[in-house]
């Protein structure tokens, strides 16, 4: 259990997040107040996992002594974090009053449950306040609310959407309307529209005692007749206990089974829109921003699924991408309903492979993978002979390469309107890896399937041959970032060489590949993951922050990415075997799960001590490469 103090309760970079397997959550800030467009008791995915939209966003709390002057729960004396759960202890005029957040799976509801730990009884007044606007949306100009009394609380419709909150036991409800104006500090900060209007339809009075707990309800759907707060918490509890139980026997690390919740928060459902409204299985990205990704996914699927005890789910997700290729290549990203779906990526179909590679190896499903194989033929041909965004296998060398203007195609896609920050034209090392290992598992899985084999060999040879005479940088003493690039060959020390080093089949290995390892370990290496760029490059950045192009200026010009730390495990264990490393590398973020995002793994960190979390304050491929090295070579 993770527990801070009155001192860091009052820190506002602390956030806390419960998610509902959907794609909606309830998140804020340790110390209470929304700093975020994104914070919010009821943050809703209408379409799964996405459409959010805002709907409760604040509950104003007061304890009402004999005296009639009401006193604000302000920041708590102590949180606790149990497993994903938080709960919210203050010390006031001799009581000890406890909350408790969580989400009920599967469903778009928020449950806020009071509890008296000590002292003697005393009145609870409520007011909520709704928001109703997108997630990445503010909203000052308002349309007039309806709202419908309830028994124990209100129903409250606003732009198209409706919330049903209710109060359990009954209570004193009075109607009091009112509009409060917000500003939210991290928006500012951010350079971003940091202003709204949140609406309130009245007060709930609620006596509250010791042995009798007060729950407010808030969801998209009325309550059922039988709804208990006790069913609701012990649902909750039950799903975190399944979690860990599916890691399976062994006696896990503190780190491994934090990392095992934390995994549980990203997997969901995708719900196809009417008429079908089938259910797919997905991940999300990354909260409190990301929808689902596809280079992310198959990046963190190893680690969120497989390494976590869900075959069934890796499975049930690659099938849930596979169903959307085209053109030979896997969505970039989805959207909202009416948002084009984007294929802006080079290395997201080819991590496919790697993604079906551990599946196979995990699960064993043959027959799975061998569906696949028309599919991949597909992949394959389209790349040879040339998909989106001018990306083909160049026929002078059987490398792939893609220099279409104003995208950045790899997983370094940093964008501010057409400024693209590290744009990598022409053939970058990790793409030759993935392509070469693309190659390589098609020649594997085709031979497995008695099909003919010798053109998906061939490929792989004559790629393996090109880039072991091609991307070696001797002056530098590591590999090439890109060849063939506008400017020649890039010869910047980045991480992405990592990828050649230590994939399925490697790139480049012995001598080369050791000495590679050693200057990104050199250069790179951080408690908390890769810099992206050489300290020792004029351009390198290290702090993060400012407007949006500052943001992105910086994004991978030298700030830490955590999920690196997963191919640079791959490599380390490739070449040196040492598995006490894994542990290692895991040890800071123990630390790490009392910040920013808790009891989770931020997207990023600044590149110098003390190495401040930024970005999504929990990352699917942050947690799930963690994950998968620490059940793959640390002791059970």
């Amino acid at each position: 259990m993770i527990r801070l103090d009155a001192e860091e309760c009052r820190d506002l970079s602390r956030e806390w997040l419960v998610t509902n397997g959907l794609g909606g959550y309830a998140s804020g800030t340790v110390a209470g107040p929304n700093t975020r467009r994104y914070h919010g008791l009821l943050m809703a995915a209408l379409r799964p996992p996405v459409q959010r939209v805002l709907l409760l966003a604040e509950l104003h709390t007061f304890l009402v002594g004999s005296d009639g002057e009401p006193m604000p729960l302000t920041a708590p004396s102590e949180v606790r974090l149990d497993g994903m759960l938080p709960a919210f202890r203050w010390g006031i005029d001799g009581r000890v009053l406890e909350r408790r957040i969580w989400m009920e799976h599967g469903t778009n509801r928020t449950v806020v449950s009071y509890r008296m730990l000590a002292g003697t009884a005393v009145t609870l007044r409520v007011q909520p306040f709704f928001a109703h606007r997108p997630a990445d949306l503010h909203r000052s100009q308002r349309g007039a609310p309806d709202v419908h009394r309830l028994a124990q609380g209100w129903q409250v419709s606003l732009d198209g959407t409706t919330t049903h909150l209710e109060a359990r036991p009954a209570g004193t409800v009075r109607d009091v309307v009112a509009w409060i104006h917000v500003e939210h500090k991290a928006e500012r900060e951010r350079v971003l529209d940091d202003e709204e209007e949140l609406f309130s339809p009245g007060v709930l009075e609620l006596a509250i005692q010791p042995g009798s707990p007060i729950t407010i309800i808030a969801g998209t759907d009325p309550l059922p007749d039988r709804w208990s707060s006790a069913d609701s918490l012990g649902s909750a509890r039950r799903f975190q206990r399944e979690v860990l139980v599916a890691l399976g026997n062994g006696d896990h690390d503190a780190v491994t089974r934090q990392l095992a919740l934390a995994a549980s928060q990203f997997r969901v459902i995708r719900l196809l829109p009417a008429p079908t409204l089938v259910e797919q299985r997905t991940i999300i990205a990354g909260y409190p921003w990301f929808a689902d990704w596809g280079r992310d996914t198959m990046i963190a699927l190893r680690g969120l699924t497989l390494a976590a005890g869900y075959p069934d789910q890796a499975r049930q997700i690659l099938q849930t991408f596979i169903h959307y290729l085209d053109h030979g290549m896997l969505p970039n990203a989805f959207h909202d309903p009416g948002e084009a779906t984007e294929f802006n990526t080079i290395d997201a179909t080819l991590w496919l492979f790697q993604a079906l590679h551990h599946y196979l190896e995990v699960s064993g499903d043959w027959a799975f993978v061998k569906d696949q194989l028309p599919a991949l033929e597909e992949v394959v041909r389209w790349h040879v002979n040339g998909t989106r965004f001018d990306i083909h296998m160049d026929p002078e060398d059987g490398l792939l390469t893609a220099t279409a203007p104003g995208y950045g195609l790899t997983w370094m896609d940093a964008r501010d309107q057409d400024w693209v920050v590290t744009p990598r034209h022409g053939k970058p090392v990790e793409i030759a890896a993935l392509w070469y290992n693309a190659l390589r598992l098609m020649s594997d899985w085709t031979a497995r399937a008695n099909a003919p084999v010798a053109r998906f060999a061939m490929m792989a040879e004559r790629a393996r041959r090109t880039a072991s005479a091609r991307y070696w940088f001797d002056a530098g003493g590591y590999l090439y970032d890109v060849i063939d690039g506008p400017e020649g060959n890039d010869g910047s020390l980045r991480p992405n060489q990592l990828i050649a080093l230590g994939l399925t089949y490697p790139l480049v290995d012995g001598q080369q590949a050791r000495r590679s390892l050693d200057r990104v370990t050199e250069k790179l290496l951080t408690p908390f993951g890769l810099r992206t760029l050489s300290p020792d490059d004029p351009r390198y950045l290290h702090r993060f922050g400012g407007d949006h192009r500052s943001r992105d200026a910086a994004y991978q010009m030298g700030i830490v990415w955590p999920w690196l730390l997963g191919p640079y495990l791959d490599a380390h264990q490739r070449i040196h075997g040492d598995p006490t490393v894994v542990a290692r590398v895991l040890a800071p973020f123990e630390a790490h799960f009392r910040d920013a995002g808790l009891g989770s793994i931020s997207e990023i960190f600044e590149a110098e001590p003390p190495y401040r979390p930024a970005g999504a304050i929990a990352q699917a491929w942050s947690v799930g490469e963690l994950l998968w090295h620490a059940r793959r070579y640390t002791p059970r």
